[in-house]
């Protein structure tokens, strides 16, 4: 296990697509998955049959939340048997799981996946065929085309393709992992700057970026804003980490019963992660078009009052019905995607054409394409281009060169 990389989280991984006799319950009540003698390189050869507890996953793009099911897995050879008795040399091994939630989701083509996790679980992931997540998971785990129908095994993860960045701490914590990575060395003075809380999502970006002083938005703007969303997002971590804790232990000490003050607590702060990634994003870019001397008003009010992230040159503009169109930009900010980019369409009714920036990694060619339909040019920094396939990105635009578009639209 070497810290900071998916070895961390995972003993070794496999993937395949699933067939129809697999997935469809109409077609057959096969509780085996087919091509698994490759799994024998994570799983070991079977004496008997080895049970494994199992956390099973149903991820698709048009669901928020996952499906989720807990149940197990067993690992056995069918031919062991008649090896012992009769001196058959056969070996066949199967995977057997009962029926669930997640498996019922399924569909023949959707991506399986079987990671061995340290503690020695074992979590499958079920996503669907064509999907976002799917292309994320396959590029988190080192996989082009699966070509064969059995199973694609990786028992060694410390490559430095699987060093664990930014885009994959996103990939990660959408199959339930949480990525173990603080900043111990900033906790005190933290607790010491924002009076021992949680302070406003402002003063916490500009926190982050002052602890990387080396580092400017003018000089590579790409680089800056992945750097400055990485290093807030585990300062953020630590602090949570021990904000949380202290509020815990209060709540334990106090000898409270109902669950209720718990299951306020989780939910504040799953609420505060996903507000604050998107705030954080939004203020970092505000750092950026100030280095570079760019104008814009940010959740300035259009049509139907609706608040755009960030009109260029400004709102005031925008509502002149002389200021000429072309020199209007609209950028929407959304730290990760799914379906929600859809939301954008209807925000300043001037601008036709929209731009969308995200952090998100590996979204896949439908939904690109979607958005090519209805004119989205879809913004990245440079760093994430590479989880994308070389089609997407002759059309991907970076940070820096939409700075150079809404600077070359300054008005004079």
């Amino acid at each position: 296990m070497k810290k900071g990389y998916l070895s961390q989280y995972f003993e070794g991984v496999a993937i395949k697509r699933l067939s129809a006799v697999e997935a469809d319950r109409s077609i057959s009540h096969q509780h085996e998955f087919n091509g698994v003698g490759e799994l024998q390189e994570i799983l070991g050869a079977p004496e008997g049959k080895t049970h494994f507890d199992a956390g099973f996953l149903f991820l698709s793009d048009q669901d928020d939340e996952p499906v989720t099911d807990n149940g197990f897995m067993t690992w056995y050879d069918a031919r062991e048997k008649a090896r012992l008795e009769r001196g058959v040399m056969r070996w066949e091994y199967r995977l057997y799981f009962p029926d669930n939630l997640v498996l019922q989701c399924a569909s023949a083509g959707d991506l399986l996946v079987i990671a061995k996790r340290p503690d020695g679980a074992l979590l499958a992931i079920v996503a669907e065929n064509g999907s976002t997540i799917e292309r994320q998971i396959m590029w988190l785990f080192g996989f082009s085309d699966l070509l064969h129908p059995g199973f694609s095994v990786k028992a060694e993860l410390e490559t430095e393709q699987d060093r664990i960045g930014f885009a994959a701490r996103i990939v990660l914590e959408q199959i339930g992992v949480v990525v173990q990575e603080d900043a111990p060395n900033y906790l005190d003075e933290m607790l010491k700057k924002f009076n021992g809380a949680f302070p406003k999502t402002i003063e916490f970006s500009t926190y982050a970026r002052n602890t990387l002083a080396d580092l400017s938005g003018r000089d590579d703007p790409d680089v800056a804003l992945l750097a400055w969303m990485e290093r807030e997002e585990i300062l953020f971590r630590t602090l949570e980490k021990h904000l949380l804790g202290e509020k815990l232990r209060m709540l334990t000490q106090t000898g409270v019963e109902d669950t209720e003050p718990f299951i306020k607590l989780v939910q504040s702060t799953l609420q505060r992660r996903k507000s604050r990634a998107g705030s954080a994003l939004e203020n970092h870019l505000e750092q950026i078009f100030a280095d570079h001397d760019v104008t814009y008003t940010r959740t300035g009010i259009t049509e139907n009052r609706l608040k755009p992230d960030f009109i260029f040159p400004d709102i005031k503009r925008y509502h002149d019905a002389n200021f000429p169109q072309a020199m209007l930009t609209m950028l929407a900010s959304k730290s990760t995607c799914k379906d929600r980019w859809r939301q954008i369409l209807n925000e300043a009714a001037r601008i036709p054409n929209k731009h969308l920036i995200t952090l998100e990694p590996g979204i896949s060619e439908n939904q690109t394409n979607e958005m090519k339909n209805e004119r989205v040019q879809l913004v990245l920094p440079h760093g994430l281009h590479s989880t994308y396939t070389p089609a997407q990105r002759e059309w991907l635009m970076n940070v820096a060169g939409f700075v150079d578009l809404v600077q070359s639209r300054r008005y004079g």
